[in-house]
């Protein structure tokens, strides 16, 4: 579904771009649901500044529906939105754009995406628990705010530089949706002094690199689950450091990712695909292309 005459339009846009896998997802959502869109890739380049606006205003010029908005644009989405949703507010970034006549609303499907695949494909309930989020950046912003409405009993942020954590902790715990809410305060700490947790996310850069993080080796003694944000057709450096640390069960985001394409897709069209499919679907095809790589990879080593 990549031609305008297949139905409304829909875009992913970022920088890298190529590798996003939203198109598969929607288009999968859409001949499940019988919804007539067109869902494509679009990369921005990160200069002139403005040059993302001017792609969402040439977009909704032509008829464009919405957009989905990956790094390093979410920040930029948010001021260009003309009405955020409470999530969105809180987080102070973007992911999902609807175009439509009254303006541009802004949302951010990452913590609605999380709680989701955590509590329905894991089965692990996130009520009363206590959480290790590892990372203060934009990815960690998106997240919070649907943890703490989910009921967890502890929050802490820990990050390389404690002061972007203290900085993260103080925006939430001054929010009046947790301030006047009874929900439970966000705590912040160093990394390298991250308590142990029942469920630790890492939300920091390494998970993009696969990159080891300096972390208290006991962390994961406690540990019900290990989750990484991002996603692979193998397990990433955190989870083979959850699983050698003793964490109980490890998982990426694959799952995540999914979940909050679900979210920007009724968000769209007013209804919610089922994301089990999918998520076997696009775990096949991470899994596909893993092993055409290993191929190519033995057979230019002479192997």
């Amino acid at each position: 579904m990549n031609d305008a005459s297949d139905g409304d339009r829909y875009l992913v846009v970022g920088n890298p771009i190529a590798h996003s896998r939203s198109p598969e997802i929607h288009a999968e959502f859409a001949r499940q649901t019988g919804q007539p869109i067109s869902y494509r890739r679009q990369l921005i380049p990160t200069e002139p500044a403005d040059a993302f606006d001017r792609v969402v205003a040439a977009f909704a010029a032509a008829g464009g529906r919405g957009l989905n908005v990956t790094l390093p644009f979410k920040e930029r989405a948010f001021a260009c939105a003309t009405r955020h949703s409470e999530r969105a507010l809180q987080a102070g970034a973007v992911n999902t754009l609807a175009l439509g006549d009254d303006g541009i609303y802004g949302d951010n499907t990452d913590g609605p995406g999380l709680v989701s695949d955590l509590q329905g494909r894991l089965g692990f309930d996130l009520h009363g628990r206590s959480v290790l989020l590892l990372g203060a950046g934009g990815a960690a912003r998106g997240v919070i705010m649907s943890l703490l409405q989910a009921g967890v009993a502890r929050l802490t942020v820990a990050n390389r530089t404690p002061a972007r954590a203290r900085e993260l902790a103080a925006r939430f715990n001054a929010a009046p949706a947790v301030r006047d809410s009874g929900l439970a305060a966000v705590g912040a700490v160093a990394l390298d002094a991250a308590p142990r947790a029942a469920l630790v996310i890492n939300a920091t850069s390494s998970g993009v690199l696969n990159a080891a993080l300096a972390l208290p080796p006991d962390l994961f003694r406690d540990c019900s689950l290990a989750y990484d944000c991002v996603y692979g057709a193998q397990d990433t450096a955190f989870m083979r450091m959850a699983r050698a640390g003793g964490a109980t069960q490890a998982s990426d985001g694959l799952g995540m990712l999914v979940e909050q394409a679900a979210e920007s897709f009724l968000i769209w069209r007013g209804v919610r695909p089922q994301t089990a499919p999918v998520f076997r679907m696009l775990r096949a095809s991470v899994a596909s292309v893993a092993s055409v790589a290993a191929v190519a990879a033995r057979a230019a080593d002479g192997a």
